[in-house]
């Protein structure tokens, strides 16, 4: 049997019209042109990326890891390239109290195994003391590389919260790229699972039909409390730490302002 759009025996409110197979082709098809369209514009800003001039600076300069103060130059890992998430800190804040945007970025980044097969490294690096970034960073069973830059001058250092790339030459390092706001989304796989399903990522910003479900505010997933409800108050943790051993209920985010 075929149904139309507008057959009210079949309509859902609040859900796509329901048609035959023929019909949603069709529509599935004048969407793949723009698709494509916006694939070759992404290869054209990827070559623009690559033509980016880069800035030289100093790759003896000490961050601090699981082997004590190392020099950034270490973190390629005798590899040409690198790519750093930057990831914010919570001086003196519990584990619950640490970046939830943060955490989706660093918890998308867990194996670095397709970079290293391109000569391309990978580690973590965070403002935070590195006796609470170690306990952190066990807590969450990450097994990429974490180093403290407090008090290490921009690029290693300074802003948190982006991805950055650099190119080695040598014992010459630069910087040559770095993600700002939602630039760091294109790592996070959920986002864009959820980017094609019916309901999106249930944000009021996105543009909706009528009467689909009402929209929250931005990155209302992110955090939880221990019956799974969405929240970002004092009784949640960024999602991801309820899978962890010991996660417990909390009353309180400890957050003591940033770090840069």
């Amino acid at each position: 049997m075929t149904t139309t759009p507008d057959d009210p025996t079949t309509a859902l409110p609040g859900r796509p019209p329901v048609v035959d197979l023929a019909t949603w082709q069709a529509a599935r098809d004048e969407l793949l042109v723009r698709e494509k369209a916006h694939t070759r514009e992404g290869d054209a800003l990827a070559a623009a990326r690559r033509r980016l001039p880069m800035v030289e600076f100093d790759g003896t300069v000490e961050v601090v890891g699981a082997d004590g103060p190392v020099p950034f130059l270490d973190l390629f890992q005798g590899r040409d390239e690198l790519v750093v998430y930057k990831h914010m800190w919570y001086d003196g804040a519990p584990h619950q109290g640490q970046c939830e945007g943060c955490t989706t970025t660093a918890w998308h980044l867990k194996d670095a195994v397709y970079l290293n097969a391109r000569g391309v490294s990978f580690a973590v690096l965070t403002t935070g003391r590195w006796d609470e970034v170690a306990a952190y960073v066990e807590f969450m069973g990450y097994t990429q590389p974490w180093y403290s830059v407090r008090d290490v001058d921009a690029p290693v250092g300074g802003d948190m919260g982006y991805l950055t790339c650099f190119l080695r030459d040598g014992d010459r390092v630069f910087l040559t790229y770095s993600t700002t706001g939602r630039g760091n989304e294109r790592v996070n796989g959920s986002l864009g699972l959820l980017d094609m399903t019916p309901y999106g990522r249930g944000e009021a910003w996105e543009d909706n039909p009528e009467g689909w479900p009402e929209g929250r505010s931005p990155c209302w997933s992110w955090r939880s409390d221990a019956d799974g409800n969405a929240t970002w108050g004092s009784t949640s943790r960024p999602v991801p730490q309820w899978t962890r051993p010991g996660a417990t209920p909390v009353e309180t985010l400890g957050r003591h302002g940033h770090h840069h």
